[in-house]
């Protein structure tokens, strides 16, 4: 691995506090530029910076693009349709969590 490339672009598991640029977010999920920025501007994905050139991506945003390309390309899912099926995700793995910390699983 070269001193520029991300763990992400190796295959490697990506933790959730590493940064990725847009470019590198694209080429580890596969996902075309312009389908990020559709998902950024619906808040499926929150970077950090102001303006595409600064973004930051972390960990969390690289997992929820291949989710989301998945939903897109498997169930034929518009945007506004992978909003949704993400945060229903993200409410059910919220549950488990809380019946788990309540010893209810």
């Amino acid at each position: 691995m070269t001193a520029n490339e991300s763990p992400a672009l190796q295959g490697r598991v990506v933790e959730e506090d590493v940064q990725l640029t847009l470019l590198e977010l694209c080429q580890a999920s596969g996902a075309p530029r312009e389908r990020v920025m559709t998902w950024v501007s619906e808040g499926m994905l929150e970077p950090v910076g102001d303006r595409p050139p600064e973004w930051r991506f972390t960990g969390v945003s690289l997992r929820r693009t291949r989710l989301a390309c998945r939903l897109e390309q498997d169930l034929e899912l518009n945007p506004p349709g992978v909003a949704l099926a993400l945060d229903l995700m993200d409410e059910i793995l919220a549950l488990r969590a809380e019946l788990r910390r309540s010893g209810l699983r």
